[in-house]
């Protein structure tokens, strides 16, 4: 993995900007600590910050080629799965190779299909080629939107970065954020409106999309998206399918030349991969998998069973090692890192975020490091399968508001009087989902709790497991980790979108197809167990922590917090017993403790970014 950067320019010489473009890459240097390389052209500098994974040879960027008279200059962040199936097929038309990088093939790539090339990857992927001969610059993004890509095109200048602290490096690039992005922290964050960069004039490619900048300007077009269509497959069939995609997704996936090992916290989609994962290393005499997992301090004694978590994943995480034969790895935190590392959380997504959640995953992969380069992930098999409760609920599903944030009516009494005349949040929140509803897939002939079920998958697809990604990507990569989900692979994602509900809750259980395309990979009692979200602090100190946190940033009279919120009524909150007020906030992980760590998150990032409010 990487980090990229750059500057087009058809209105000044960027060659002579070697400061700037260096100060640009050098924000991302956690994200490619193993080395940095440039190229510098009149109309276009590129930045690349790179970890190694594959090649350490072969593989340096900037990469250029020429074929002819045209010559092509590439920066990638990411990996692609099929790199020896393209490299064969290439071979063929007759290009030579001079590495076994996936960077040569994916270039090589662009040159013989041009943008076509994207219809053939199977990977998680942004990039820049400059194609001199036409003075054009092309980029694009993986389907999924795994790996980011920002921009900001501006007074016939484009920059480009995969974090939003790449382009705000630039000295002519300033920190504003004005009504609309103040909305999206505001009312949406951690979510964001997909292809919203929140900074004024910033955006973010969306998943599946590419771009060209030239003289003419910057424009985007999908090159993938989610269609749907009958399902003709029977359920066997189907379940053989599933299973052979998934097989096939997490071996693709092993591919590296550095460690690679996997997160496992005892549930259905870590140890799938766990166990899928480890016959791969035996057949390919890898030796043993190295598994790890994450824990609190005092977790056990503060603990209680409810609805969406009825037991803890500590006896789970040692059944599926046993069972396994991995080499686990137990990591514990206590609350005071994970209250320091709630600012490094911000700094890593150049956002308030997902407060302990984020903190905890970046703690967790910064310990990982030590040993590795790569992990396995089991993100978004819930948003695929329809694992969370939202699902399975009419009265979420007839909600008419994204599932995750169902009781925004809370969240507005934070405002003050001011920006809720302003922000108008119940029109904004709104008018965001309407837009998303428009752009669902539909397949004629659905009844209307289908219909509503669809939406469900689309606003899973496009809002809930991109934030996830997001927080993924940020977390990891501050810690110079790779972190791959095999789940996100298009040709499952794709297969599974059309598959009908009564297949995908196979014998009235969550996930249940999955369930059963996985049966005598894992034992019946981890295949069967009933879903657990992510771990997070049980534990009391934290939402002290958070609460005495906010409440100093409220008595700083030169907070920016004073100008946007009715402290008053934070005030009267704070004063109450945590344990006896819940206020959900965003998804099932994020509520009282997490809400006031995220506002002082955001009294953070105000400060430390010199955010200016217009």
């Amino acid at each position: 993995m990487c980090g990229i950067t750059g500057w087009a320019s058809f209105v000044r010489n960027v060659k002579e900007e070697k400061e700037i473009v260096e100060a640009m890459t050098k924000t991302l240097q956690y994200r490619g600590p193993d080395s940095s390389g440039y190229f510098f052209h009149d109309r276009v500098a590129l930045g690349h910050r790179r970890l190694v994974v594959v090649d350490p040879e072969g593989g340096t960027q900037p990469m250029t080629k020429s074929y002819g008279d045209v010559s092509y200059t590439m920066v990638y962040n990411g990996e692609l799965y099929n790199t020896e199936d393209l490299r064969k097929e290439l071979l063929e038309r007759g290009h030579r190779f001079a590495s076994h990088s996936d960077t040569e093939v994916l270039l090589t790539a662009y040159v013989e299909w041009g943008e076509k090339c994207l219809e053939r990857l199977n990977g998680i992927f942004a990039f820049a080629i400059w194609n001199e001969k036409e003075q054009l610059l092309f980029v694009a993004r993986d389907r999924m939107g795994v790996k980011p890509f920002f921009y900001q095109e501006k007074d016939g200048q484009f920059l480009f970065g995969s974090e939003m602290k790449a382009i705000l490096a630039h000295p002519e690039v300033e920190p504003i954020v004005d009504r609309e992005g103040l909305a999206e922290v505001l009312l949406i964050a951690p979510a964001r409106t997909p292809g919203h960069g929140v900074f004024q004039w910033m955006h973010e490619l969306r998943p599946g999309y590419y771009g060209t900048y030239s003289q003419r300007g910057f424009t985007t077009e999908a090159y993938w998206h989610l269609t749907s269509r009958e399902h003709h497959d029977n359920f066997e069939t189907t379940v053989e399918t599933i299973r052979e995609l998934v097989v096939n997704a997490i071996e693709r996936q092993l591919v590296a030349d550095v460690p690679v090992s996997m997160l496992l916290s005892g549930g259905l989609d870590s140890s799938a991969i766990t166990a899928i994962a480890a016959r791969y290393y035996q057949q390919q005499g890898r030796g043993v998998v190295h598994t790890y997992s994450i824990d609190y301090k005092d977790n056990a004694h503060f603990f209680t069973a409810h609805a969406y978590q009825p037991d803890s994943d500590a006896q789970w995480i040692k059944r599926v090692s046993d069972y396994i034969g991995t080499e686990h790895h137990y990591i514990e935190f206590d609350t005071p890192e994970l209250v320091q590392a709630l600012k490094t959380a911000v700094y890593a997504r150049d956002l308030p975020g997902m407060a302990d959640i984020d903190a905890s995953l970046y703690l967790f992969c910064a310990e990982m490091k030590k040993e590795t380069t790569v992990v396995l992930s089991g993100e978004c098999a819930d948003e695929i399968f329809g694992g969370y409760p939202w699902f399975h609920q009419e009265e979420a599903l007839f909600a008419d508001t994204f599932p995750w944030a169902r009781q925004n009516d809370q969240r507005f009494k934070w405002l003050s009087a001011e920006m809720q005349a302003w922000l108008q949040p119940d029109s904004y929140v709104k008018g965001r989902y309407r837009e998303s509803l428009a752009e669902v897939p539909r397949l004629v002939g659905e009844d209307r709790l289908e219909e509503k079920r669809r939406e469900m998958f689309y606003l899973n697809h496009t809002w809930f497991m991109n934030t996830l990604l997001d927080r993924k990507d940020r977390m990891s990569m501050m810690a110079s980790l790779e972190a791959r989900v095999p789940f996100c692979d298009h040709r499952l994602v794709e297969y599974v979108w059309n598959v009908p509900w009564e297949m995908k809750m196979h014998d009235r259980r969550e996930k249940g197809i999955l369930r059963n395309a996985l049966e005598g990979i894992l034992p019946d009692d981890v295949l069967y167990r009933k879903k657990s979200p992510y771990p997070k602090t049980h534990n009391p100190a934290y939402a002290q922590a958070t609460r005495q946190w906010l409440m100093d940033v409220l008595d700083d009279s030169g907070s920016p917090l004073h100008a946007l919120l009715d402290v008053a009524y934070l005030r009267s909150m704070l004063q109450k017993d945590v344990s006896a007020i819940d206020i959900p906030f965003f998804g099932q992980l994020m509520s009282t403790p997490q809400m006031y760590a995220f506002l002082a998150q955001l009294d953070f990032w105000m400060k430390e970014y010199k955010v200016r409010v217009m």
